[in-house]
């Protein structure tokens, strides 16, 4: 009715009012259903009472708030949570009142880290709007399936953040337009969001210009456009351009598409790590010719967690005036980065792995001293400074944007925290087991990322045996195949021990009942599956198991 209203009305006012009423008229009453239905639902923004019980949700007239709320440093916030937790000076001290049926004694459970000096951070210390909530929801829902299940896989993926996803949704409902219409409000609001999350990447890595940002699918089409871009466009101007030089332990996209320059003609350096995963400057320098085009490094490496030296890799290849790229996509958000500073040419980056959306990623292209061309690999509309053609997906962006923004606010203290849970663990195995290996160096890394060996187990086999945890043997790109990991071996680990390797990834929302979980359940299989090896048996009666004080000693 309300239609053949507006219809019949087109009659009496202008063509532009009549279609303005209209609109009006049909978003709003939609979006109020969808709101009731959909999104209330959905927000994780709601009001609790004093005893935790949520008695008001309301998405629209929400506002997220930082600076007070993620900074504050109080933890009063949660006293109805699952844990009250702070640290002073090192010592972290956690209350764990609501798990005293899972059969660990933890209550009043001390742990002092002399590396960590930091004032004030909770382990689940995020007291902005939904987080409370989000936690108590899946944690609920855990206990009501009587689930125990872990997601300790983080350099494979992470978990949106509330606060992202809250961001997101009205850019999958009703904010619907396309950025590149030029003519119209909806166009002009999507295009806004747009150049708002390019701002808040640029904020997170120190760019200068919002034109530096290009937004790809992902950090492997990201890797794929700047090094085949840079490769095709220089050698164009200048056929003796060929050659390229990287490293033997970084990602696979990166070290395929070295291969696919190959078989264009390119030469490929690989040049290999020391034992602690770092490629030496050194190396570097006396790889450069006269026809090397750019050098590419990894930032964090995404199996063993080590990060390179890239402000003086930077600083070397400015020397030779040859240009640097580096994959961030597990350092970006994670770890302090600034590109003017490490004169940072290109750099890659991915939403999921800084808790925001799959599907969205971004290529870093510096456009002053030098104002770097290369050549697109998809074309079409010309978006994106006609470097990678395409419909920008206007909600993945924001979520990426806002995630940025996020890790900007909170990486001192996700940085803290995975260093405690790291440290953590890394004592409590040694305490508890012999025969392992903590791979990869364990100063110049990211704490988030924790790769070990256990010697006389299969890694494959541990991973069955703790299927309750999510964890790897590698790279989530290469986890299907039975191969030890080449960054392993890569860094002089012999194939035997390579295979005896796991992955442990650490994030915001890891929680340190089940960082303990893991290690009570780690030891217990560890135990059961050496207990079955011969070749464990025969190392004990080699060095007389009737001496308990026999030192422990590592393979290598």
């Amino acid at each position: 009715m309300k239609f053949l209203q507006i219809i019949k009305h087109l009659k009496l006012q202008n063509k532009k009012n009549a279609l303005d009423n209209f609109i009006n008229c049909r978003t709003y009453e939609h979006i109020s259903n969808i709101n009731k239905l959909f999104l209330n639902k959905y927000s994780s923004t709601k009001e609790y009472s004093e005893h935790g019980q949520v008695k008001h949700e309301n998405f629209l007239n929400s506002k997220l708030q930082y600076g007070e709320n993620s900074q504050n440093g109080s933890t009063n916030n949660l006293k109805n949570g699952k844990y009250n937790m702070y640290v002073s000076e090192g010592n972290v001290n956690i209350n764990e009142e609501k798990y005293k049926d899972n059969n660990i004694s933890s209550n009043n459970t001390q742990y002092n880290n002399n590396n960590n000096n930091s004032s004030n951070f909770g382990i689940l210390h995020y007291e902005g709007p939904g987080w409370k909530d989000h936690i108590d929801d899946v944690v609920n829902e855990k206990k009501k399936k009587k689930m125990n299940r872990f997601y300790l896989d983080s350099q494979a993926t992470t978990m949106i953040d509330p606060r992202v996803l809250d961001k997101m949704l009205p850019y999958m409902t009703y904010i619907y337009g396309n950025a590149h219409s030029r003519n119209h409000f909806f166009g002009w609001e999507s295009e806004k969001a747009v150049e708002d999350a390019r701002t808040n990447l640029l904020n997170l890595i120190n760019g200068k210009n919002n034109k530096e940002i290009i937004f790809t699918s992902g950090a492997t089409e990201s890797n794929n456009l700047a090094l085949i871009g840079i490769c095709t466009y220089y050698n164009k101007l200048n056929k003796q351009k060929n050659h390229i030089i990287t490293s033997q332990i970084e990602h696979k996209c990166i070290l395929q598409t070295c291969r696919f320059l190959q078989t264009k003609g390119f030469e490929v350096t690989y040049l290999k790590p020391d034992t602690n995963g770092l490629v030496k400057l050194d190396d570097i320098k006396n790889s450069i010719k006269n026809n090397t085009i750019m050098a590419s490094f990894i930032f964090v490496n995404n199996e063993i967690g080590v990060i390179q030296d890239i402000e003086n890799i930077g600083n070397l290849c400015k020397e030779k005036n040859i240009l640097f790229h580096t994959d961030a996509s597990q350092a970006a958000g994670k770890v302090p980065i600034d590109v003017e500073k490490m004169n940072i040419d290109l750099m890659s980056m991915s939403g999921h792995k800084l808790y925001g959306p799959k599907g969205i990623g971004a290529l870093y292209i510096k456009r002053k001293k030098p104002n770097i061309r290369l050549n697109a690999l998809i074309h079409g509309g010309g978006q994106e400074r006609g470097l990678r053609s395409g419909t920008l997906p206007t909600h993945l962006i924001v979520g990426f944007g806002e995630a940025a923004k996020v890790c900007s606010l909170e990486m001192n203290r996700d940085e803290k925290k995975v260093r405690y849970f790291f440290n953590y663990v890394k004592d409590y195995l040694t305490k508890h087991l012999d025969y392992i290996v903590f791979n990869g160096c364990q100063i110049n890394r990211y704490y988030g990322n924790m790769n070990i060996s256990f010697l006389f187990v299969e890694g494959e086999s541990l991973l069955m045996s703790l299927n309750e945890i999510a964890l790897s043997s590698g790279s989530a790109c290469t986890s299907s195949t039975l191969e030890p990991s080449y960054v392993l071996r890569s860094i002089g680990i012999s194939e035997d021990i390579a295979h005896t390797s796991i992955r442990i990834g650490f994030n915001r929302f890891t929680t340190f009942f089940e960082v303990q979980q893991l290690c009570i359940n780690l030891v217990k299989s560890v135990q059961r599956l050496r207990s079955i090896s011969p070749l464990y048996e025969m190392e004990l009666e080699k060095k007389n198991p009737s001496n308990d004080d026999n030192p422990k000693f590592i393979w290598t």
